[in-house]
């Protein structure tokens, strides 16, 4: 006999997928099929199981018996829609499912009339206040009253809203919020009156013969808090577009900390990492490991412990291999995929988190307290001999092994390329000297406006080489301070705008030629 299957109805959202709920996100992993729009559909994909269909709900006049169908074979069948179901129309589909006996279940979402106006800093309504939610076809018909009015569908014409709340007799000095895309990092709000709206549009740049995605407006006093509240626009590096030029693997932890300060990371590897040519040192070098050979192991790079990993899984092994061996790390980044093996390092350098900073902080060789003198270098081909010479000179016997080769990627697609050279990035992160030479090789130098961030002083002074302008300089090795270095720059770049009463333009705005971008 065949499982049951079921249906169930779950919201998306109002567009920031951080705002799905736990419930939703865990129904989307086990789903058979997933009905979404092409709103959605992307962030279906991210969190549907490998087998799992998508299907576009089209005209919507199938998709419940879809829906029945599938769950009748034995299938979970999810219906995605954006902001909460109950206020999208999955009322309908409920009723089908109910009457046709099979199993469904209504997964909340944040709905659009209230995430938008949170995102925009907009406080709905005193504790007992009153709070209306229509649609804007239905505001000629909304009598003025001093509730705090949310309107859907607000995109379809803002100064046409504000005419016909203003004929509904609302005074034209009432306080009117329009929010575009809310939730995600194309949000705009304009905040006005209902009789300025059209004019207040103009001065912003709106244009809504280009209008991408559905606004929300909110009309009334709560208008007000969006000065002091205003908590998502406002972020350092909001909307910013920054180029990573670093794999997905690699870009993972720095991509989330450029997200939380609002901007639009985008990977584009400029190295790529390939196993050594021959690769008997590195098999004799895992021996030495399991054998007792080495009294040090030194990780100059994340690479080097990926890479040594890799061979010790090939071999069966694990973390316990490296008992009784003393680990060395080059700074944070090596660390944490140092504990991310079950690992965790005996020495790192605290300031300078660099191949010359691990040098300077290595201990010498005493015969007496270091039973072997041996320090195995798993490196890339191209390594620098800095440390290598500095432990020669502290008297350890360094035996350095080609762990992994660093090649130039592939050029990215030709749109990236476009965008680097003609300043379509706000800002470039260069992680070390290589990236930099190897970013310039495949796409081309990044436009004079975009803002140009280094890990250090070597970094900063390749990007001299190849005529760049050097912005922001991380006051440490490290990927985190180099991405929080860039959020102060762009926070001081803010404060500059509004102190000079200018609007905040992304850097990639200021290019000639550039326009605020059209909604």
């Amino acid at each position: 006999m065949p499982r049951a299957g079921w249906v169930a109805l779950a919201g998306a959202g109002p567009g920031d997928e951080r705002l799905l709920t736990v419930r939703a996100a865990e129904l989307l992993g086990k789903a058979d099929l997933v009905v979404a729009g092409p709103d959605l559909a992307a962030m279906a994909r991210r969190r549907m199981g490998a087998g799992a269909r998508l299907a576009d709900p089209g005209d919507g006049t199938a998709l419940p018996h879809a829906l029945i169908q599938a769950a009748r074979g034995g299938e979970l069948a999810v219906r995605l829609y954006a902001g909460d179901p109950l206020l999208s129309g999955a009322a309908a589909d409920a009723v089908a499912c109910a009457a046709a006996g099979v199993r469904f279940e209504i997964v909340p979402g944040v709905p659009l009339a209230t995430g938008v106006p949170a995102y925009a800093g907009i406080p709905l309504a005193e504790p007992h206040g009153e709070l209306r939610v229509i649609h804007a076809a239905e505001a000629s018909r909304v009598a003025y009253s001093p509730a705090t009015l949310v309107v859907l569908g607000a995109d379809a014409g803002p100064a046409d809203l504000g005419k016909m709340l203003a004929a509904a007799g609302w005074p034209e000095a009432t306080k009117l919020a329009i929010t575009w895309d809310g939730t995600t990092s194309a949000q705009q709000t304009v905040v006005s009156t209902l009789g300025r709206i059209g004019h207040d549009l103009k001065t912003a740049g709106v244009s809504l013969a280009s209008t991408k995605g559905p606004a929300i407006a909110v009309v009334g006093d709560a208008v007000a808090g969006h000065d002091q509240l205003s908590w998502f626009e406002t972020k350092p590096l909001f909307g910013w577009r920054v180029l990573v030029p670093r794999t997905k693997e690699q870009a993972a932890g720095v991509s989330q900390q450029l997200r939380e300060y609002g901007a639009v990371p985008e990977e584009v590897p400029t190295i790529a990492v390939e196993p050594p040519r021959t690769p008997q040192q590195m098999e004799r070098a895992v021996k030495g490991l399991v054998t007792g050979r080495y009294q040090w192991v030194a990780f100059t790079s994340a690479n080097a412990v990926r890479a040594v990993r890799e061979r010790f899984e090939e071999y069966g092994l694990d973390a316990r291999a490296f008992a009784g061996v003393k680990v060395a790390a080059v700074g944070e980044q090596t660390s944490a995929a140092l504990l991310e093996f079950g690992i965790r390092p005996d020495l790192v350098p605290e300031r300078n988190q660099s191949a010359e900073g691990l040098a300077a902080a290595w201990p010498p060789y005493d015969d007496v307290l270091d039973p072997i003198n041996r320090v195995l270098l798993p490196r890339a081909d191209i390594a620098t001999e800095t440390l290598l010479a500095r432990l020669v000179d502290l008297g350890w016997e360094a035996e350095d092994v080609t762990a992994y080769r660093t090649v130039r990627a592939a050029p990215p697609p030709a749109p990236i390329r476009e965008a680097i050279k003609g300043g379509g990035f706000d800002a470039v992160l260069f992680t070390s000297s290589s990236t930099v030479r190897n970013l310039v090789g495949i796409a081309g130098k990044p436009h004079a406006v975009t803002v140009i961030g280094v890990i250090g002083p070597q970094t900063a002074k390749t990007a001299a080489e190849f005529g760049l302008r050097v912005d922001v300089t991380a006051p440490k090795p490290s990927m985190t301070a180099l991405v929080d270095a860039v959020a102060e720059y762009g926070a001081r770049l803010r404060a500059a705008a509004a102190e000079a009463g200018e609007p905040v333009r992304r850097p990639s705005e200021r290019r000639r030629g550039a326009r605020r971008r059209p909604r």
